[in-house]
């Protein structure tokens, strides 16, 4: 089929052309560019947390009264959560991925006397003994805290253990960040000017309180300094079928051991995954409804405007069939029509998608759009045409040869 006549007819309905273009153009930016979204955030909801979520149930406890020692009231607590049945392990930690109590420091390889070190922001959890089992963590490299390791936060003094912690175990992403290419087992680094701390472990997985960018969501690392704050996050380890039972029965047991306390958030983690979530799920289903807005309104244009350019051409269609194109010419001679308006709005939607990209980059921290989003783009947006115009098409391709004889 030539080409010529198809191009020379789209040429005498240039404003209707050319707004049908336009709306391919916009409606293919926009698709890849949210379509892109949603992937990068659903990928984020599958961010492994590296802790055994299905079995932790977590309480947060705010002490009131100041005459007990911090240290001592969580020992205490910790001896009876680890009493009751089907508690498999406890600890006490000052902060858990997706709970948004970000401690970050700016970590070196070497001391600060080194002005050109380079630093990397990194978070710290810390926790009472235990804190790897109970939590789950699995220990790649290294070896666990030793007893002789700990050293209390000394919230009191603006958190000064940090200035003493004599060793860390970091997550094999910070390892890697810190180290490329070399065993990180053994090494110093410096989270406190001129103070070194020695790696003794290296974990698979750790997430963040609060994710970051591509690439640091996993920058973390756990120290031996005990929790002596007024407010304290109890973690306990169970069965997955227990954790409503074990959930309410330590609520009970911190409320009966200390009643002027204040616990807030008794949840198991996954619920604290889920609310950190909710906004991310929120803003998928907007996102997929935008598009396929977008979409429908799309094919419901392409479809109007091939409806009304078949009913205006009946007349010369039936000229062609009487002078012997066939239904399949006819249908393809639609088709193509079809196939070259979209395809002009894809390659300026190209343009475009990449133009709102990079304004997405600029305010909005996110990644560059791969390239292989454009043609998977432009092939759906081909097929949503194709499929748009194949009933207005088949109309067409349905006038008899005899309604050239009749008059307008």
């Amino acid at each position: 089929m030539s080409l010529p006549p198809i191009v020379a007819s789209l040429t005498r309905h240039k404003l209707t052309v050319l707004l049908l273009v336009l709306q391919v153009t916009c409606t293919f930016a926009i698709v890849c560019n949210v379509v892109f979204m949603i992937a990068g955030r659903t990928s984020q909801l599958r961010q492994p947390s590296g802790l055994a979520e299905d079995e932790l149930v977590l309480i947060t406890s705010v002490g009131i009264d100041a005459s007990t020692p911090p240290l001592a009231r969580h020992d205490e607590d910790l001896n009876a959560l680890r009493a009751i049945a089907g508690v498999r392990a406890a600890t006490a930690v000052d902060t858990l991925p997706f709970n948004h109590n970000d401690w970050s420091n700016g970590i070196a390889t070497s001391s600060d006397d080194n002005r050109g070190a380079q630093r990397v922001s990194a978070s710290a959890f810390n926790g009472t003994p235990g804190e790897l089992a109970t939590l789950g963590l699995h220990l790649a490299e290294g070896r666990d805290f030793l007893s002789s390791e700990y050293v209390p936060e000394d919230v009191a003094h603006g958190w000064q253990g940090i200035s003493r912690v004599p060793t860390t175990i970091v997550t094999r992403a910070l390892a890697e960040q810190l180290f490329p290419g070399q065993s990180a087992l053994g090494r110093d680094i410096y989270a406190s000017g001129k103070h070194p701390t020695r790696i003794v472990g290296i974990v698979d997985h750790l997430l963040r309180p609060s994710l970051r960018g591509a690439g640091s969501s996993e920058y973390a690392m756990l120290f031996p300094m005990l929790p002596d704050d007024n407010e304290v996050t109890y973690v306990l380890r169970t069965a997955p079928s227990e954790r409503t039972r074990v959930l309410k029965e330590a609520t009970a047991v911190l409320n009966r051991l200390d009643g002027s306390r204040i616990l807030r958030s008794p949840q198991s983690f996954a619920q604290l995954r889920d609310d950190y979530f909710r906004r991310d799920h929120t803003m998928i289903g907007l996102l997929l409804a935008a598009a396929v807005g977008l979409l429908l309104v799309t094919a419901v244009g392409i479809a109007g405007l091939a409806s009304f350019w078949v009913q205006q051409r009946r007349r010369s269609i039936g000229i062609r069939r009487a002078v012997g194109a066939t239904r399949r010419d006819i249908l393809h001679y639609v088709q193509l029509e079809n196939f070259l308006i979209v395809g002009a709005g894809i390659a300026l939607g190209a343009a475009l998608a990449y133009g709102l990209n990079l304004q997405l980059m600029k305010h909005y921290e996110l990644p560059q759009l791969p390239l292989y989003y454009l043609p998977l783009g432009a092939l759906a947006i081909w097929l949503l045409g194709q499929l748009s115009v194949l009933g207005p098409a088949l109309r067409a391709a349905a006038v008899p040869p005899v309604v050239a004889t009749r008059s307008n």
